[in-house]
């Protein structure tokens, strides 16, 4: 806030306090006594078999540019579409997240997908859209558009660790690093090649 010289209202810090203590919460919910064990991440670990969607946000650099982007691809990981897009009006990564959830429905709604499985590394992100909704939250409305247009048809939306994320990852941080408010991608772009072919063979990641 000092460095940006923003002023933001006590109802936005107050849903931002909130969300903090619900993720601080949760990441020690397990018990400290729990053995560690390690843990392979895959891209679509549920292994849904209908379109896929991975969807990221992107607050990165300095001064922070905030980016949003993801990827539409078959359940067998052959890539359909994909977008990504700048937010020059906000540095909230949760913006950024919800924003990034909302473009990939429309894009998977605008082709005309019945049904879709749909992946964010977002937990607060994901938890807010399956839970009820808040009515006083800063993004309540943008929240409602979410929830209007996975319950419109066979839409699912599911955690994804950030290692079987990555190629959405990859995507926001193209959004962040650009001009351009949204952009569809017809075709992998440059770099993204690899990650796709690893998601597809079903490479296994390490946890960390």
């Amino acid at each position: 806030m000092c460095i940006g010289n923003e002023t933001l209202s006590s109802t936005f810090l107050c849903c931002n306090i909130h969300a903090l203590t619900e993720e601080i919460r949760s990441a020690y919910d397990v018990s400290a006594s729990t053995p560690s064990l390690d843990r392979y991440i895959r891209w679509n670990n549920n292994n849904h078999h209908c379109t896929i969607l991975n969807v990221d946000g992107s607050c990165n650099g300095a001064p922070i540019q905030t980016g949003f982007g993801g990827t539409l691809r078959t359940h067998a990981g052959r890539f359909i579409s994909g977008f990504s897009g700048r937010i020059h009006h906000s540095k909230d990564i949760l913006f950024a997240e919800l924003t990034a959830l909302y473009q990939g429905l429309l894009l998977a709604t605008n082709l005309n997908y019945n049904e879709l499985a749909c992946y964010s590394d977002s937990m607060l992100t994901v938890n807010l859209i399956n839970d009820e909704l808040n009515p006083y939250h800063v993004y309540a409305v943008l929240i409602q558009n979410i929830k209007d247009l996975i319950s419109a048809r066979n839409f699912s939306l599911h955690h994804s660790l950030r290692e079987g994320n990555q190629c959405a990852d990859f995507m926001a941080k193209i959004g962040a690093s650009n001009d351009v408010d949204l952009l569809i991608h017809s075709h992998p772009p440059d770099g993204l090649y690899p990650l796709l072919q690893s998601d597809e063979l079903g490479t296994l990641f390490l946890r960390c």
